[in-house]
Order: C-alpha cells, then structure tokens, then sequence
C-alpha cells in the first residue's frame, strides 16, 4: 500500500517535467516568452485537451503552491528603504493605474449585468498585472535597471501590496449583500485577522533575526532552507486559518525575511528554483482554461481579450507619459502591464464562493484573464519589436567571467570608474572590471580595456565574476538605488571586501554611511575643490594659502557630515566613517606666514557660505 502511494505522485510530476520541456524551448525558438510555454504545456496536458492530468483538486492544490511560493519571492523583495526610495511611483503611478483600470472594467462588468459586488471582484482581478510575466520578460531583456523597468515594477509593486485589501474586501461585500446576516461577523473576522497580522509583524521583529542566526551557527545551509519554508508555510497556514488566502501569508513572510539579515542567503538559494516554481502555476492556470467554454463564448472572448490588454495598455502608458516618462518607456511599460495577474486566479474563485459571481460569470472570467496572459506576452514582444526597429539595432552581449578574479572589483566603468581604474593599473593591481553597458565595452576593448558584461546589482554575477576573491569592491555606478543595493549585497555576502563608493551627493553619502561601507567619495567634491583652489591662486593668493583654504573646507564638510549622521539623518547606527580624502594635488608645504586676510577667511569659517550652491543640490 506505501509503495502504491508513493507511485500516485510520478505521472503527474513526469507530465508536468514532459509538457514543460517539450514547450518552453519551441516556444522560446519562436522567440516567445518561456511563460507562453507553460501556459501552452497546462492547456495540452489538462482537462481540456489530453487530459493527462483531469483531477481539479490536483489543479488547484498545484496552482496554490505556485501563487504561495511567487508569494513570497515577491515579499522577499520589498525592503522598506527600497520602497521610500519608490513610494512616488508606488503611490502616483500605481494607484492611478489600478483606480482607472479597476473602475472601468468594473462598470464594463455592471453594464453586463454583474452584481455590484461581483462587478468589483471581477474590476479588481482584471486589473491587476501578472508580475511574474512582467519580471520575467524584464530579466530576459537584461531592462530591470532601466527607467521603463523600474517604473514597471513599482507599479507592480503597488498591485502586490493592494491584494491583502482585496482579499479583505470581498468578504466584506459578499456580507454586506446578504439579507440575513449582519456585518458583525466580518467584522470580527477581520479583527482577528489583523490581530494575526501584528502577531505575524511581531515575531519577524523579534524572532527572525535570532532563529537564523541559531542556524546559520550550526553551518547546515540546508537547515536554512527548511527554515524559511517552515516560515512561509507557517504564515500562510496562519492566515488561512483566520480567513485569510494561503498567498497573502507567505507575502507577508516575504516581506519579513526582506528584512533579515540572511535574506540574500536565502535568495541564492530559493534563486535556481523560482522558474520551476513559476512554470508549475503557469501550467496549472492553463490547465484551468476551460476551452469548451471558451468555443461557447468565442466571440465574446474573441473581442473582450484583446479590448482588455489594449486598454490596460493605454491606461498605463498614458499614466507613465504624464508622470514624465518618454513615449517609448510608457508604452513598454504599459505592454508589460497589460495581461491580468495571478491574483485573478485567486480573487475570481474567491468572488464565486462568496456567491458575488456565479459558476458562468467567474468562468468567463478567469477565461478571459487567461487568455490576456496569452496574448498580453505577444502583444508585449510585438510592441518591443517595433520599437526596437523605429529606434535602430540594439547590440548585446553574453556574461562570460572566464579569468576574472582580481584583488580589486570595480563595478560600472563611466566616467568615474576609468580614472579610478587607470590609477590601478599603473600599479600593476590586476583589476576585475563589471559593467552592463554594451557600447562603452566595446569601445574600452579597442584601447585593450578588459571588461566583463553584466549587472552589478545581481548576486550572481558578483559571485561568478570572483567577488568573493577580492580584497577591495569599487562601486563605481552613477545610480543610487543601484549602488546601495550592491552596497547591502556585498555587505552580507562578501564581508571580508572593503566596500569604496562613488556617492551622487551629500545625502546619497550619508545614506552610504549608514550602509557601513568603508569608503565613500562624492563624485563632484574633491573635483570642485581643486577647481576652488585654482580659482583663489588666480585672485591672488599662494599656492600654499589656497591649500590651506581648502584643506578647511574638507575639515569643515566631513565635521558636518558628522554631525548630521547623529543628529538624525543616520539614527541608531554606531559605526561613523569618517571620510577625509587627501587632497587633489599634495601641497609642497604649509605656509607659515599666511596673510592676515586668509586667516581670518579660515577663522570665521567664510568658506561655509558657498557650501549648498543655489539652484543645483550640492553634492
């Protein structure tokens, strides 16, 4: 009997294994997304068509898991700061677009004879955008660091966060709507379940840090493992049991972890997993297309499909065009943002077990949601092809680390990064250089620049490009969020490298300070004081009075630094870098007999009044 029900479980997971490997590369030969591959091998191998695999409960079962476990890679990766760093496109741009979306298809669904309720369950489903589409197009394109993608994903982001209302919301109007029942026990059901909630927040607090450092004392990275799947496990269990999805647990478990010092551990990890995971609820959604239905109602759906993806991509692009993006990264936005999300597959049932939709109206439905999920992706490649065309050929590259492994790292090689890298190589210091931009490498390599392609914010690279090997890691990129990110990266994973930061501007530095690293440089600084210097001979003074000057103005920045590091800026951190450069330029020596009018200069401290400038943030 054990051996008999051991066996149950291969032919599903041969199925799943066959159907996937036999889709995803034709589909990618066809230069689709692996996404379409997956949606492609469920309706093959489900009920529909083959029936390979006809069991609903095993559908279902196997559709949970895959929202549970994208769930969580999705919470994983919402720390606080990053969100602040985003909050203006989180809250701008991303509750525009769900407002507008979800209220126009909503009226659409009213119009059509759906229940008020069953109207918003539906408006609130078809709105929402399939992050794991949209990430994963970003991740093949090598775009997550651009504006277009950025700016996708914080809308993305705002969608994930607003869920855990909606789950709350459609209770609360399948209850308002009854004639029997008083709202007193949603009421109560929603108490409990933000009681569940804060104790949830509470343990992460306090508990999570300490129980990953247990284990990760024991040096059992395996344990590690199990541990984070018991966490995502266990909340999602906790939320379920007060009424709660199974989905909003583990973001929620996610999100906690985001916080965790072992959370990069985790991520690497988890990493080699995510696609497998992702593949098995892409092919559990295709299973669940019903095609019967979808010949009955072809027509319509025929219509509706297109018309929904159309319009969530005028919806987005024209939010993004008037929040001042180019046309060009709108409407790539916009096409990434148009295939309804994974929570449909969750909000549409949810809506017809509550009784806001009947079977008919939530089929239709979650047939219409699945099929935007297969044109959203073609449509999305389309719109990118012809872009691409309208704005010529784009080079690209393949990562290959093959004899990288220097004392020194240096990540992005502008403008900055060259100088700090040919002072380097005059010393014969073998150097690993990064940087992901195609055209500057090629144009490095014709003066016998060696420079390895790929994204410094990926742990990944760094690994493969030997950042575990390197003495000292130069961060060198010109985007903030970037380099904090990196910052935080090799911090954890890499804690025998010094870190040495090229900062933006005075705020941008103390954040660095905070992050611990042990060198930080703003870009301009040390550039405008030797131009300061020059500027004071030219009026007259010495040689060695100019210095003098300027060796106060760097004294006065750095005691300011301080001060604002605690007095606020960089509350609740202990380590203070202090960071005094040597000057551009050593002077010969310091002269005694300065002049009365430069002393009192130096004295009365006149070299503050130009720190800030007018009109331009100091940097």
């Amino acid at each position: 009997m054990a051996d008999a029900s051991h066996t149950s479980y291969l032919p599903p997971i041969l199925i799943f294994c066959a159907g996937a490997v036999i889709a995803v590369p034709l589909f990618r030969r066809l230069g689709q997304s692996a996404v379409l591959g997956y949606l492609a091998a469920g309706i093959a191998i489900g009920p529909s068509v083959l029936a390979l695999v006809n069991d609903p409960d095993a559908i279902r079962g196997t559709a949970e898991i895959g929202v549970v476990l994208l769930l969580f890679l999705v919470g994983l990766e919402l720390q606080p700061s990053r969100l602040y760093s985003m909050r203006k496109d989180i809250l701008g741009a991303g509750l525009a677009q769900m407002a507008l979306s979800a209220t126009a298809i909503g009226l659409v669904g009213w119009k059509f004879g759906l229940s008020v309720g069953g109207a918003i369950a539906v408006g609130l489903a078809l709105a929402l955008s399939a992050t794991s589409i949209a990430l994963q197009v970003l991740e093949e394109r090598g775009d997550g660091s651009e504006t277009y993608g950025r700016r996708t994903f914080s809308i993305l982001l705002f969608q994930d966060i607003s869920i855990a209302p909606a789950l709350a919301l459609l209770p609360l109007l399948a209850t308002t709507g009854a004639q029997n029942h008083s709202g007193a026990p949603a009421l109560a059901g929603l108490g409990l379940a933000l009681l569940a909630v804060a104790l949830l927040v509470l343990v992460g607090r306090y508990l999570l840090n300490p129980f990953f450092r247990i284990l990760a004392s024991t040096g059992a990275k395996d344990v590690m493992t199990a541990a984070a799947l018991l966490i995502v496990l266990g909340a999602a269990m906790l939320m379920e049991r007060v009424g709660l999805s199974m989905a909003m647990g583990a973001f929620l478990a996610g999100v906690l972890l985001a916080d965790s010092h072992f959370r990069h551990e985790l991520e690497a990890d988890i990493e080699p997993f995510r696609g497998v995971l992702l593949g098995l609820f892409f092919m559990a959604v295709g299973m669940s297309l019903d095609l019967q239905l979808v010949f009955d109602n072809a027509l319509l759906l025929a219509l509706a499909a297109p018309l929904l993806v159309a319009f969530k991509i005028v919806v987005a692009a024209t939010i993004l065009r008037v929040s001042c993006s180019s046309s060009t990264e709108a409407i790539r936005a916009g096409a990434l943002l148009s295939p309804a999300g994974e929570f449909a597959f969750v909000l549409l049932p949810l809506g017809a077990a509550l009784g806001l939709l009947n079977t008919q109206q939530a089929a239709l439905a979650t047939s219409l949601a699945a099929l935007s999920m297969l044109i959203g992706p073609v449509a999305a490649k389309l719109i990118d092809l012809w872009l691409s065309r309208r704005a010529g050929p784009a080079e690209t590259m393949e990562e290959d680390f093959e004899g990288a492994g220097g004392s020194v790292m240096v990540i992005g090689f502008g403008r900055f990064g060259q100088v700090v890298t040919q002072a380097l190589l005059l010393q014969h210091i073998p150097v690993t250089i990064i940087d992901s931009n195609v055209e500057r490498i090629r144009s490095a390599s014709k003066f016998g620049f060696r420079i390895y392609y790929g994204d410094g914010t990926r742990l990944d690279v760094l690994r493969a490009a030997g950042a575990g090997k390197a003495k000292i890691i130069c961060i060198c990129i010109d985007n903030r969020e970037a380099a904090l990110r990196i910052v935080e990266m090799a911090r954890a994973e890499f804690p025998s490298a010094r870190l040495h930061v090229r900062a933006y501007d005075r705020v941008h530095a103390i954040e660095l300070m905070k992050a611990d690293v042990d060198f930080q440089m703003r870009e301009t600084f040390e550039s405008a004081l030797g131009f300061g210097r020059v500027t004071l001979e030219s009026l007259g003074l010495s040689y060695d009075e100019a210095s003098l000057v300027i060796d106060s103005v760097r004294d006065r920045d750095a005691q300011r630094m301080e001060i604002q590091y605690h007095e606020g800026i960089a509350a609740g951190i202990q380590k203070v870098p202090r960071v005094s450069p040597e000057p551009l330029v050593q002077p010969k020596a310091k002269s005694k007999a300065l002049t009365e009018e430069t002393r009192e200069v130096i004295e009365d401290g006149g070299a503050e009044v130009a720190v800030g400038g007018v009109g331009e943030p100091e940097r």
